[in-house]
This record gives C-alpha cells, sequence and structure tokens, in this order.
C-alpha cells in the first residue's frame, strides 16, 4: 500500500520544513510514504529547500496556474507513482500533518473512498465571526447539492482513494475543494470527515484577495458543478417561478375582467407573456443541460477506463476474465501480467 502526500506551494521556503518534518515516516497498514511537492510558480527557494529535506518528487510550474491545477497536475503525478491513496495538505502549514494517519485510516479499514478533515471552524481563532458564518452556510449549500453531511466542506486537508480519483474529474482551477465533494456525492462515493485542529496562521491566503472574491468564485464553483450533475433540478425551479409570475397577469386580468373593468391592461399581459416565454426557455434550457449531463456520463465513464490503462490498473494486452480483487486493491503488478501473458502464449 502506498501512500503519496502532496503538497501544492507558491513561495513556501518559510513554512515548508515544518510541513514536511511533521509528514509521519511510518503508518500502520502503509507500506511506502512518499512526498509530492507541487511548485505552482514559487519564484522563493521552495523548491531547494523541499530537495534539502529529501522530497524527490516534484510537479513544476513556470507560473501560478492556480490551487485547481496543482491539484490536478499532482493527483496525475501521483497515481504515475502508483499511490493507492493520495493525502492533500498545503505549504503554509495550515494543517496538523500529525494527523495523516488517522485521516487514512478509514480508507484502510474500507469504509470511506474520501475523508475531508473538519478544522471545527468554530474554534480557528484566527476566523472572524462573519467568516465563520460564510463558512458554515457554504457547507450547508454544498451538503445540499452533494447529498452528503460534511461539517467543513471547504477544508483542503483530505485523503482520497486510488478508485476515487479515477472517477473524479476537476474542472474549476480556482479551487477543487468544493467541487470534488460535489462529483464525489453524486458517484455515490463513500465521504466521512474526521475532526482536526489546524495550526497558528502563518500567513494571509495567496487563494484571494478578499472574503468577496472567495465567496463570488467559491459560489461559481458551485453552481457550475452542480448544473452538471443536476441542471434539471435548477432549471425547473426557475420554470416554475418564471411560470408561476408569468400567469399571475393573466389570473388578475380574467378578475377584472369578471368584475366589469373595461380596462386594457396590456403593460401587465406584455410582463407576464415575456415571464412565460422565460418559463418555457428554462424548460427547454433544463432539457439540453439533462442531455449534456448523459453525455457527461458517458464520457466520464470513458476517461475511467482511460485513467485505468494509464495508470496499470487494466492491461490493455490482457483478453481473459477480470481479475476483479486485483482492482479493488488498485493496481496489478507489471512483473505479473508478463508472467501471465507468456503463460498464455505458451
Amino acid at each position: 500500500m502506498r501512500l503519496v502526500v502532496q503538497v501544492p506551494c507558491l513561495n513556501e521556503e518559510e513554512t515548508l520544513p515544518a510541513v514536511l518534518s511533521t509528514i509521519p515516516r511510518e503508518i500502520p497498514g502503509i507500506d511506502e510514504i512518499l512526498v509530492l511537492i507541487i511548485d505552482d510558480g514559487s519564484t522563493d527557494r521552495t523548491v531547494e529547500v523541499a530537495r534539502e529535506h529529501g522530497v524527490v518528487h516534484f510537479v513544476r510550474h513556470a507560473r501560478n496556474r492556480g490551487l485547481g491545477r496543482s491539484f490536478h497536475d499532482g493527483v496525475q503525478r501521483a497515481l504515475e507513482l502508483g499511490a493507492d491513496i493520495v493525502v492533500n495538505t498545503d505549504g503554509d502549514n495550515q494543517y496538523p500533518q500529525e494527523r495523516i494517519a488517522d485521516l487514512v485510516q478509514p480508507i484502510l479499514e474500507g469504509r470511506a473512498d474520501v475523508v475531508v478533515a473538519d478544522r471545527q471552524v468554530h474554534l480557528v481563532e484566527h476566523f472572524s465571526g462573519p467568516k465563520k458564518v460564510l463558512q458554515r452556510v457554504g457547507s450547508r449549500i454544498v451538503n445540499k447539492a452533494a447529498g452528503t453531511e460534511l461539517p467543513d466542506a471547504a477544508s483542503g486537508f483530505r485523503a482520497y482513494s486510488r478508485d476515487s480519483l479515477m472517477l473524479l474529474n476537476t474542472i474549476t482551477r480556482f479551487s477543487y475543494c468544493m467541487e470534488t465533494i460535489i462529483q464525489a456525492g453524486n458517484k455515490k462515493l463513500a465521504i466521512t470527515s474526521i475532526p482536526v485542529r489546524t495550526n497558528p496562521k502563518t500567513r494571509e491566503s495567496r487563494l484571494f484577495g478578499s472574503t468577496y472574491e472567495h465567496v463570488l468564485k467559491s459560489a461559481g464553483a458551485i453552481v457550475r458543478a452542480y448544473i452538471m450533475y443536476k441542471p434539471y433540478v435548477l432549471f425547473s425551479f426557475f420554470a416554475a417561478i418564471f411560470g408561476v409570475l408569468g400567469l399571475s397577469p393573466f389570473v388578475r386580468y380574467a378578475v377584472l375582467k369578471a368584475t366589469g373593468d373595461d380596462g386594457n391592461h396590456l403593460q401587465s399581459l406584455l410582463v407576464g407573456t415575456v415571464l412565460l416565454v422565460m418559463s418555457f426557455l428554462s424548460v427547454i434550457v433544463g432539457i439540453i443541460g439533462d442531455l449534456l449531463r448523459t453525455n457527461r456520463a458517458l464520457i466520464e465513464d470513458t476517461l475511467e477506463h482511460t485513467k485505468k490503462l494509464r495508470f496499470g490498473q487494466l492491461d490493455p494486452t490482457d483478453t481473459g476474465p477480470v481479475d476483479v480483487a486485483k482492482l479493488a486493491v488498485g493496481r496489478t503488478d507489471a512483473v505479473e501480467r508478463r508472467v501471465l501473458r507468456r503463460s498464455r502464449a505458451g
């Protein structure tokens, strides 16, 4: 069982030593622990510091490409390294790396595909009151969209099984946190949470410039991910709202006519007509969105198969019966596959 701990970094030379020194070297049930640094366009000595602390695996971006892209590229590299479990932490030492053993335990026990650390936001001293409220509200919205019950959906301290990473495909480049939960929930992956206490704040966030920007971008990511999987729910809601509002002027017109009012009320009827047209368009867009959702599901099935071929979970030359047990474990040893092919050929 191989664990890859990936650490996205942007100019983290000061805090990275604390992160690397607290990553466990041994965990019961894990045979090998690798550290992967994702250098997202750092201009300081982040890479040199990592090498000084024994890190040999890197993903490097020539310029800053965002946390979402860093997570995506890190996961691809971790799978290439043969990861059975991938843990994501941050280079600013926000999270307690000492708890990685607890974070991966539900996956080792087969109880979860994804484990999200609960930062217990109400106990975080450097979070302001409004920020704590926004975190709770945001988590509730994500849980509603994903069908989950996570207390801290925005936490970036997470563990993913190899099988879950074959199914998750991040699109958002701002942050992967909300999107992966919504995807995992809608794909019926088992998601759980463990409580942790964060480390003292070391610097301001580089992910966003203000709380307003964070809320705006997070909301966009949530809506986009939700539309991918449940477009009919959203557009049915809009169709119903516009339909009720559009019928109201016509009902009012009928009532006024019944009571002897001789007015034309053309303005109200025009507004009602426009709203009914918007209701009809919402229905059409909902149907198109649902067709695109079906098409996306078919594409993701193909992408899952491609990932398994690429990362050694399937053998394209193996025409024999599929060994389900080996697929569940995650990857088949290349030497074993060659021996099997030779025995069949002989």
